[in-house]
């Protein structure tokens, strides 16, 4: 699959339907619903798989308002496997310093996001409404994905088959029916899709409401690429950068404020004047208020509905993660769809998803909530506190690595959900995989309740594989050279499939390879290109298996790793019922990126980890 290019600007059109059977109603794989940036990666990654997708949208356009200002080095990751991850970055800004300033303006904490070895420069700030452009492009590719746009779902009945969909169009009140295997609802905070599944939506609406402005920028001032967060007590504000010669200001309305007057472009100019900005630099495009939440759905499966970004959950904006989070969530779900409606893994997996993502997410949560009061804190004798704290704690070494590191965002590790765990007394829910004498069992098809199939490890030994740390962990993705020789992304490999990661010399593993998982081995730095290897370029994965005692590794489709194994030692089984198909046309290839050669003198431009 190759990536879009910057012309390719036609986007995905309103369709009358696609994929009928004989009765009349159209017949899809999955139908997601709603067309945000978490709808439409999830459009891309089923579509770049092979399946009959329908997306409905009730607006006709893309929403020009932006909202998500920035995102990361994973989300990209999710991005290269649709290949459109190289087009994105050319609208965005790379690698920008962030500063923390007092009243004065006078930096008390500085930090630079530093690479976590997924490939892409940490941090990104994006302008969405482009970003999201480029998405529905990507979309346009695959033609057995019909984008329904001012079409509104207004209801969903489930039975033991899939989901039959009653389908309003706004434009004209028209009604249909359509028929879906499975739902994904990405519809937003006020997810309607929710409502009728009647999952409640719990947590918390800030009381302080924030205007937040979106304008072009005619004179560019000094540092404007630079992200401060200015945590004045008599005003806080988020001063950002953003691209394509954009510039975001975010302030809180203070008790006493006329709302209304403070989206006004006197007010807006009279707000960043105090910066030193005055009207002849900048054109106000846009001003919206905002409230903050932070809020989970009780769950985010109801039987073959899935609810995905923010109908799943919210989280206020201070360390960029609202939409990254979304997009994690239909990556983590996507492929698991794939490989159950293609019989390769029993329904159960599916369950994994929330197991996997909810946890995540709330810890996420948790540190947008701590950050977000070390800029809006407006009690005068905390703020004077932190002011000469700060500057303190960041010449503590250690504690300065941490906070100029800028470690906001906890790594995913999956405790729970897909992966193989060791036996111990507790017992535990796995999913796909049954001990001896395990038995299965299940809840009614219409929604009110989610299938599981669990077992219980019961046993107390412990296997030599047990000892290594790497399952539920992501391998990183250094850049490799190809059996072909060429320099690329470790993914464009990997393939997004089921594969054996060997770090040395092959230990024969006879179960997964009678599932049909093929293999790749490492090779250490300097070797020669070979077949059915990589060469490990900068030593990074051979070092990262080394770290976690792992010689050969099941990595998912995802690249999180299902289960390990030191050097001699068998891997644990495969998932039950783990059978791979054939995939040999282009429309069933996995969600990944043709590998683009890369140049060797520039790797650092690409985000070399």
């Amino acid at each position: 699959m190759s990536e879009i290019s910057a012309g390719n600007r036609t986007g995905a059109g309103a369709d009358d339907g696609g994929g009928h059977d004989g009765s009349g109603e159209a017949e899809y794989d999955v139908a997601v619903i709603g067309y945000g940036p978490t709808g439409v990666t999830a459009a891309n990654l089923l579509g770049a798989a092979g399946l009959r997708v329908v997306v409905l949208e009730r607006d006709a356009e893309i929403y020009a308002r932006a909202r998500a200002i920035s995102t990361d080095e994973e989300v990209m990751r999710i991005w290269q496997r649709i290949g459109l991850a190289d087009r994105l970055k050319r609208d965005m800004l790379a690698d920008r310093p962030l500063d923390f300033v007092d009243a004065r303006g006078r930096a008390f904490l500085s930090a630079h996001p530093t690479p976590r070895g997924h490939g892409h420069p940490p941090q990104m700030f994006l302008y969405q409404p482009a970003l999201e452009q480029v998405l529905r492009d990507g979309v346009a590719r695959h033609p057995q994905v019909d984008v329904w746009l001012r079409h509104e779902c207004l209801r969903l009945r489930q039975d033991a088959d899939g989901v039959e969909l009653t389908v309003v169009g706004t434009a004209d009140d028209s009604v249909r029916r359509l028929r879906a295997r499975y739902v994904i609802a990405a519809d937003g905070g006020s997810s309607l899709t929710r409502a009728q599944l009647n999952v409640g939506y719990e947590g918390r609406t800030y009381e302080d409401r924030w205007v937040v402005i979106d304008t072009k920028m005619l004179k560019p001032w000094p540092d404007h690429d630079r992200l401060r967060f200015r945590c004045d007590p008599a005003r806080p504000a988020v001063d950002c950068p953003t691209p394509l010669g954009h510039h975001r200001w975010e302030f809180p309305i203070l008790p006493g404020d006329d709302e209304r007057h403070l989206t006004t472009d006197e007010a807006i100019h009279a707000m960043v004047s105090r910066y030193g900005i005055g009207p002849d630099q900048i054109e106000i495009l846009r001003a919206t208020v905002y409230s903050h939440h932070v809020r989970f759905a009780a769950r985010f499966r109801v039987g073959r509905v899935f609810l995905a970004g923010d109908a799943a959950h919210a989280m206020p904006p201070w360390i960029g993660q609202g939409m990254a989070a979304g997009v994690r969530d239909v990556a983590n779900l996507c492929w698991k769809l794939d490989a159950v409606l293609r019989g390769e893994l029993p329904e159960s997996v599916l369950d994994s998803y929330e197991a996997e993502r909810k946890p995540h997410v709330k810890e996420v949560t948790r540190r947008a909530v701590f950050v977000g009061r070390i800029i809006t804190d407006r009690r005068l004798a905390v703020t004077r506190v932190r002011d000469a704290v700060l500057p303190l704690l960041n010449r503590v070494p250690g504690v300065a690595g941490r906070l100029q590191d800028s470690h906001w965002i906890p790594v995913a590790h999956y405790a729970d959900g897909f992966r193989d765990r060791p036996r111990t007394k507790s017992s535990g829910i796995t999913f796909g995989r049954r001990a001896p004498g395990a038995g299965t069992s299940r809840t009614g098809p219409a929604g009110t309740g989610t299938a599981r199939t669990g077992t219980a490890h019961t046993g107390t030994s412990r296997t030599r594989a047990s000892r290594t740390t790497a399952p539920g962990h992501q391998i990183p993705q250094p850049w490799v050279t190809a059996p072909d020789g060429t320099r690329v992304r470790l993914d464009d490999v990997l393939g997004g499939r089921w594969l054996l990661l060997h770090g040395a010399r092959s230990t024969p593993q006879p179960e997964w390879e009678r599932a049909g998982v093929p293999s790749l081995t490492v090779l250490p730095a300097g070797s020669n290109p070979a077949e059915g290897a990589v060469v490990d370029c900068d030593g990074v994965l051979r070092a990262w298996l080394t770290g976690h005692r792992a010689t050969t590794l099941a990595l998912r489709p995802d690249a999180y790793v299902y289960a390990a194994a030191p050097a001699g030692t068998p891997l644990p089984p495969p998932p039950e019922g783990l059978t791979l198909t054939p995939r040999t046309n282009a429309a069933s290839t996995p969600p990944v990126a043709t590998p683009t050669p890369a140049s060797p003198a520039s790797p650092a431009a690409q985000g070399t980890p």
